[in-house]
């Protein structure tokens, strides 16, 4: 019996130290800081009408803000499982709000590049696509947050649980986009609405195609989902070469694809419903644009 008390000392001595490397690992990963320069966080925001009128349109159809902060801007339970609880906050003044606090510059370091005013990485915040947001964009959805009513909203905490903080040690999670944007990259003053495949580019990256169907848009796995979740869609030549203009509308507008069936509101397009001609029109150019890539056979 001496030897097999032994062992179980020997096995919960391993299971402690393993406990705190991991405790300890995963909080150092947690509270990296990221040092953004004072000069990349000046911008501009207006206050008229029409700017904020432009600024709910890019917030709603093209960043699709309200998916994960609710259309009322006062936040919500983002992800409530094993691994974590991860809330999107209330962006507006009311109580449990940030919209008091927040600095313009608090906001465009969360947007563009996915760090909290206290210097940490956010944990989702999809700066990958947002930091090629213009100046004038940007700065106009930050008018649109300012000028939202009042929420009151009392959200919980973010927390990172054990299995997250395992799956975080062991790289089985992807990292934040904080940890790998470039910071030092500053997008253009503006970007003039064109029917145009550059401007249609510039759709695909800041409406988050890219981010889903991977930047040649030839779909698979979304990142950051179960294995089991829907694929996204192959995007280019190789799989929607038959599509027409009308038909990509149609789906970007209705959900539906030319057969008839519905597409999976994990595509977005009760927001891509909100679109303006010239935006979608341009995203069609560029979407026939890209090279061809042919679909691996399941």
């Amino acid at each position: 019996m001496r030897w097999l008390v032994r062992a179980v000392l020997v096995v919960i001595v391993l299971l402690v130290v393993a406990t705190v490397a991991v405790y300890a690992i995963s909080t150092a990963d947690l509270n990296r800081s990221y040092d953004i320069p004072a000069q990349a966080l000046t911008l501009s925001v207006p206050t008229d009408a029409a700017s904020v009128e432009r600024g709910r349109h890019f917030a709603t159809a093209i960043a699709k803000c309200s998916d994960c902060h609710s259309a009322d801007l006062g936040g919500k339970v983002f992800l409530d499982v094993p691994p974590f609880l991860i809330t999107a906050p209330n962006l507006t003044r009311g109580q449990g709000g940030l919209g008091s606090s927040l600095t313009d510059a608090d906001i465009v370091r969360a947007v563009r590049d996915g760090v909290a005013p206290n210097g940490h990485a956010l944990l989702i915040m999809p700066s990958s696509a947002f930091q090629y947001l213009s100046d004038e964009d940007l700065g106009d959805i930050i008018a649109f947050v300012r000028a939202r009513p009042p929420v009151d909203r009392t959200l919980p905490a973010n927390d990172v649980r054990p299995l997250g903080r395992v799956l975080l040690v062991i790289g089985a999670l992807p990292p934040p986009d904080a940890a790998t944007i470039d910071h030092s990259a500053h997008p253009p003053a503006t970007m003039p609405a064109a029917i145009t495949p550059e401007y249609g580019r510039y759709m695909a990256i800041t409406g988050g195609c890219t981010g889903c169907h991977r930047a040649n848009l030839a779909g698979g796995p979304i990142p950051g989902l179960p294995p089991d979740a829907p694929h996204a869609q192959n995007l280019t030549p190789a799989n929607i070469g038959s599509w027409t203009e009308d038909d990509f509308a149609r789906a970007l507008r209705t959900g539906k694809r030319p057969d008839g069936t519905t597409i999976n509101t994990l595509m977005p397009w009760p927001y891509t419903a909100q679109m303006t001609d010239t935006e979608i029109k341009a995203l069609w150019l560029y979407v026939r644009s890209v090279p061809p890539v042919q679909t691996p056979a399941k």
